[in-house]
């Protein structure tokens, strides 16, 4: 693993270069474009889990054209009927990258998942992997994927839970440095103590990390001198940056020093004081806001930036919370009615709504059951695959652009989403030389720009933006492992 000293200067060597083609790709920007990306990151379910309502009465829609099963097969090869559940049922199965290996139960002849690695036990009560949500707990969910885009081939780009997830999401990689990245050595895990992670992280805390050298086993990276889980590498703030003319971006999430909020993890963003205690940056204070609900306070004073992603309060945040977790569909459903029934104008004229473009993706898998098997970026011990890629995510694509109903077959994971930024930038894809080099997509086959703009229709939830505006509650983290 690189010492701080290789990680400045990979830090120094790939900022020029970044800056040379974020300055090409602005010149060759697309004359049809979104001022304006919305990323909204819920936690942990798959498509299986979490949109069987799509499938209509008699599951004649299922499994095309939505590729969702509503069986999964067991470790001893039976077929599992998924039991319904609500949206709070406080089930929380194992997802951490051993809870991956375990489904997976990958076959060593073809390096392909079986998907049959998993117990049944408990399935009647619904204690266990081999469930769906009532389509009923998550009707905005529904409405905005018959309304607007679904990928049934969406998949998170690591084999983990939530941390190593949101790196790959904001930065695309988990790993410490360039180099490291370059060499599969990637953050699997979150981190060991819970809350205390990235620049802030106390001392005693650890990261677990796999790499060729060791896979399937991970090995400790220990936090023994401050500072030491702070990392240095180019994010795709850095490229927003570089862009010439700069821009804008903010991240909403719910605290400091916590394993959603991904630039805490980045020395450059972070800037941390002498004691490791505050992140200092110029960068944090002005583009990291505490508070998820201040996304809609900013949409309605006309202060959204160029590119935004959003992380919800435990709450909102569709994961198994110990005491429920029920608000995340209507918190969804409220960014995009805020942005669709907006008022506010961008310089050209142009609404809000006409000039953005809104991803809708989950973090991790959570340890639910889904029957579509990811594909695995190299052998054993050989490369990114031991780590790359992970388990099924739901994704929906929303926009005036975007036809009514749309579903595609393309396979995605988060990587694809960061080259859709810097192709609607201008910025030449893949330029971090992360996931969004690895990734094969774009989503820019989700928008055809041949077609008038789509006139926005509310979408209908329980609860709307004045609720979370207006909630006072302590806010909780959107994952409780």
């Amino acid at each position: 693993m690189s010492t701080p000293v290789q990680r400045g200067n990979d830090m120094k060597f790939v900022a020029k270069s970044l800056f040379l083609l974020v300055s090409l790709g602005a010149i060759l920007a697309d004359a049809q474009s979104f001022q304006h990306i919305v990323v909204i990151v819920q936690e942990n379910r798959t498509p299986d889990n979490l949109f069987q309502g799509l499938c209509g009465p008699g599951r004649k829609l299922c499994p095309k054209p939505y590729n969702l099963q509503n069986f999964g097969i067991d470790k001893s090869g039976n077929q599992v009927p998924l039991v319904a559940t609500s949206l709070g049922a406080p089930y929380d199965p194992d997802h951490s990258h051993g809870g991956f290996v375990t489904m997976c139960d990958r076959d060593p002849a073809t390096n392909t998942c079986r998907m049959d690695g998993l117990s049944s036990t408990g399935c009647q009560s619904g204690n266990c992997s081999f469930t769906f949500v009532r389509p009923s707990d998550v009707l905005p969910y529904l409405t905005l994927a018959r309304q607007y885009g679904w990928a049934n081939y969406m998949f998170q780009t690591n084999q983990g839970p939530s941390a190593p997830a949101h790196q790959f999401i904001f930065a695309g990689t988990s790993a410490p440095t360039t180099s490291d990245d370059a060499a599969a050595t990637f953050v699997a895990q979150n981190p060991q103590h819970g809350p205390g992670s990235g620049c802030l992280a106390p001392v005693g805390e650890y990261y677990w990390i796999i790499s060729p050298l060791t896979a399937p086993a991970q090995y400790p990276m220990m936090n023994q001198v401050p500072g030491t889980l702070c990392f240095s590498h180019p994010t795709m703030a850095t490229l927003l940056d570089n862009h010439v003319p700069a821009l804008s971006w903010k991240y909403y999430s719910p605290g400091v020093n916590s394993i959603w909020t991904a630039p805490d993890w980045i020395q450059q963003i972070c800037v941390p004081d002498s004691n490791y205690q505050n992140c200092t940056g110029t960068e944090w204070k002005n583009n990291v806001d505490l508070n998820p609900a201040h996304v809609l306070a900013d949409i309605g004073a006309c202060n959204l930036p160029n590119m935004t992603w959003v992380i919800p309060t435990g709450q909102n945040s569709d994961h198994p919370l110990p005491n429920g977790s029920t608000g995340g569909p209507s918190w969804v459903a409220s960014i995009v009615n805020a942005i669709g029934g907006s008022a506010c104008k961008n310089p050209d004229g142009s609404s809000y709504w006409d000039s953005t473009a809104i991803f809708i993706t989950w973090d991790d898998w959570g340890g639910w059951y889904d029957h579509e098997p990811p594909t695995i970026l190299s052998l054993p011990n050989a490369g990114q695959g031991d780590y790359q890629y992970g388990f099924r995510v739901p994704l929906l694509v929303v926009s005036a652009y975007t036809p009514r109903g749309y579903i595609n077959n393309s396979r995605h994971d988060f990587g694809s989403i960061l080259r859709f930024v810097e192709h609607n930038f201008g910025i030449t894809e893949g330029a971090l030389n992360f996931a969004d080099a690895r990734s094969k997509t774009d989503l820019t086959s989700f928008f055809n720009w041949n077609q008038p703009a789509r006139k926005f229709q509310l979408i209908p939830a329980p609860m709307g933006a004045a609720h979370f505006l207006n909630d006072n509650s302590p806010m909780e983290p959107p994952d409780t492992d």
